[in-house]
């Protein structure tokens, strides 16, 4: 799955960016997801204290599901991290596009009025400016701008080509077998083009995946796994060293 935020000052066009991108992703047969950052404070979609769904919170409920005719709603009683948001999208969708979620390292597109809020906005995950400004610059620190409205498949174009795989994010302490302190900063090189996406020796070895979505394992895990599971096979009348092997459960 592919992941990338669309960032900017309110009122710069983030949603009309968003919007188009979507859409355009839509037409290419992808199947596309969206997760919109709330800043109002006093955002609810249970506010009224008189709701049902509100009265269940109230009684003191982690988790509520509001089930109507036309949608469904899981309504949680905390602020997830993206990575646990992420995870109800990893298994049937291609695509995700975030608007201002900007606490995750990721391709970012950034929008803005001018370049004052560019500079405010800018991050060393960029790979594009769009929005308001788009129409009146061409590029911004080396990265093009490309207005989403009037130039959407040259701006999807440029996505496929800069948005990678979602990469794992695993404490430093625990994997830093790419040469890389952190999987932050592992992204960062990437994008800045000093590193590639298949350096990432995660994705290397072992694939474990439950109910099709694929579970991200250090080199360490994915060594037990694969040794404990050689260690049984290598005994059966039929292995031969370097053979391809697939266990299902």
């Amino acid at each position: 799955m592919k992941v990338l935020s669309v960032c900017g000052i309110s009122g710069s066009g983030k949603t009309t960016t968003v919007e188009h991108i979507i859409t355009e992703l839509t037409a290419r047969d992808y199947r596309v997801g969206s997760v919109k950052e709330i800043h109002f404070e006093a955002f609810a979609m249970d506010s009224d204290p008189q709701s049902n769904t509100r009265r269940h919170r109230t009684a003191g409920a982690r988790l509520v599901c509001a089930r109507g005719i036309n949608e469904t709603d899981l309504l949680f009683e905390e602020k997830l991290p993206v990575a646990k948001i992420l995870e109800f999208y990893e298994k049937d969708y291609d695509w995700v596009v975030m608007e201002g979620v900007s606490d995750i390292c990721i391709p970012t597109i950034v929008t803005a009025h001018n370049e004052n809020d560019l500079a405010e906005k800018w991050s060393n995950m960029a790979f594009c400016v769009s929005g308001r400004i788009s129409s009146q610059i061409k590029e911004y620190c080396g990265v093009p701008a490309i207005n989403a409205t009037t130039d959407i498949k040259r701006l999807v174009d440029l996505i496929e080509l800069k948005v990678y795989t979602r990469l794992p994010s695993f404490p430093p302490e625990c994997c830093t077998a790419c040469g890389i302190d952190s999987c932050d900063n592992f992204a960062r090189a990437v994008m800045a083009g000093r590193k590639r996406r298949t350096d990432c020796v995660a994705d290397r070895g072992v694939a474990l995946s439950i109910d099709g979505r694929q579970i991200d394992m250090v080199p360490f895990v994915q060594n037990i796994l694969k040794n404990a599971a050689l260690g049984v096979i290598s005994e059966l009348d039929g292995y031969i060293p370097g053979c391809n092997i697939e266990i299902k459960f």
